[in-house]
């Protein structure tokens, strides 16, 4: 007996598409496996707990020991001793209770004792500072009218404040002339020598005596 097929019931016709079909599901299972991942398996477990069995160091406890406080110091004693009052004295004065206006006195002599005079105290500020004759306006008159500028420091092109420091003494002279800052190319040497012949200067007043002043004078050098 012949079998009866129709068309429509013949598998041979769709090989190629379940070909296919099978072709795309085999690629999908590739690329699902290449990136499986798979990972370690950690257990965690709440219940357990490290137990330390490091043995537990004992301190000695220590005593302390106080110094006993050093024994107080022994007393002073001032020891007096007594001298026997029968000491000849050299520097008696002899006074003649007969003496008058014809009487013929010896002259004094001053004993020299080597003594060493202190010079007088030097004030930084006192109650009426030193001024120069005329005041400000002619000490810097004076200054520019009689500082030569150096050579040396005109070629260099040398420009600046000479601070000077002197003292003015009681009688308003200039002495112990210094520098405090200088600029060098010879006019710090200028300003000095312009300082030192300057006039007599008002004296400084304290407590209303003329007394020894520091003072400090600034002076500047620039070329026109």
């Amino acid at each position: 007996m012949e079998a009866r097929k129709t068309k429509e019931a013949d598998l041979e016709r769709k090989k190629p598409y379940f070909f296919e079909i099978g072709l795309i599901i085999a690629l999908l299972v590739v690329l699902v496996a290449f990136e499986y991942k798979n990972y370690d398996k950690i257990t965690i477990d709440l219940a357990s707990r490290a137990i330390d069995d490091t043995p537990e160091e004992i301190i000695p406890i220590t005593e302390q020991k106080v110094k006993p406080p050093p024994p107080p110091p022994p007393k002073q004693v001032t020891k007096i001793t007594i001298v026997e009052d029968d000491v000849e004295v050299e520097d008696e004065i002899d006074i003649d209770v007969d003496a008058d206006d014809d009487t013929e006195m010896e002259e004094y002599i001053p004993i020299d004792d080597d003594e060493e005079i202190l010079e007088a105290e030097i004030f930084t500020v006192v109650e009426a500072m030193p001024e120069f004759p005329g005041g400000m306006g002619k000490l810097m008159a004076y200054l520019g009218n009689n500082i030569k500028y150096p050579p040396f420091a005109k070629e260099t092109n040398i420009q600046g404040r000479v601070f000077i420091n002197f003292v003015v003494e009681p009688n308003g002279s200039i002495s112990n002339v210094k520098v405090l800052r200088g600029i060098g190319g010879g006019c710090d040497e200028e300003a000095i020598r312009v300082v030192e012949s300057m006039p007599n200067w008002k004296p400084g007043m304290q407590r209303g005596k003329p007394v020894r002043v520091s003072y400090n004078l600034p002076v500047k050098f620039t070329l026109q």
